[in-house]
């Protein structure tokens, strides 16, 4: 049985909690546009930490994501983004990841949890993979993870959508998430 969080080649992530390190992380994401391509967009400004356990099923994350800091690289996306058509920033500024659980998956992991945008919480698993540890040059600590998923964002209630042609809508429901987190050893 493991004992701790390890990667496929079995490099142990020391016990502890970690900070996510945005400049060196990112929160990306994509739907189709139109059912035929795919739109590509990010936050910006988010934070939070790992609490990694001897038991791994112990460990924990969470994170705080910034709606407002959506970027797709076309300004008047990302302002219809932020209204009340998609996440209602002015009135609901954060989305907020929660973990429930980890649990090993062949040579990786799966993180589930909570997911809340909006006023709406949901369960969401993402698929880990742990890359290892390393020292930076300045002495910190630092391990790096990826982590995918998807999820409906019409069950978040965010189903603005605009018919175009008999069998398409503008936008797709199901939203793809790709997370490459570096994160601190705190001291």
């Amino acid at each position: 049985m493991t004992t701790t969080i390890r990667t496929a080649a079995g490099t142990e992530v020391p016990v502890g909690t970690w900070d996510i390190d945005p400049a060196h992380s990112s929160i990306e994401f994509t739907v189709r546009h139109l059912g035929l391509s795919k739109v590509r967009g990010s936050f910006r400004q988010f934070s939070g930490t790992l609490t990694i356990a001897d038991d791994p099923v112990l460990s924990a994350a969470t994170a705080t994501i910034d709606l407002a800091s959506v970027d797709t690289g076309n300004d008047d996306r990302d302002t219809h983004l932020r209204s009340t058509d998609f996440f209602d920033t002015d009135r609901h500024p954060e989305m907020v990841f929660a973990s429930t659980g980890v649990r090993p998956d062949g040579d990786g992991w799966v993180l589930e949890g909570d997911l809340t945008i909006g006023s709406t919480t949901k369960p969401i698993e993402l698929d880990l993979e742990v890359h290892g540890v390393a020292d930076d040059p300045y002495g910190n600590h630092k391990a790096g993870f990826s982590a995918t998923g998807s999820l409906s964002r019409k069950a978040y209630g965010i189903d603005f959508d605009a018919p175009a042609g008999a069998d398409r809508v503008l936008i797709g429901d199901k939203v793809t998430l790709e997370l490459e987190i570096q994160a601190a050893l705190r001291s």
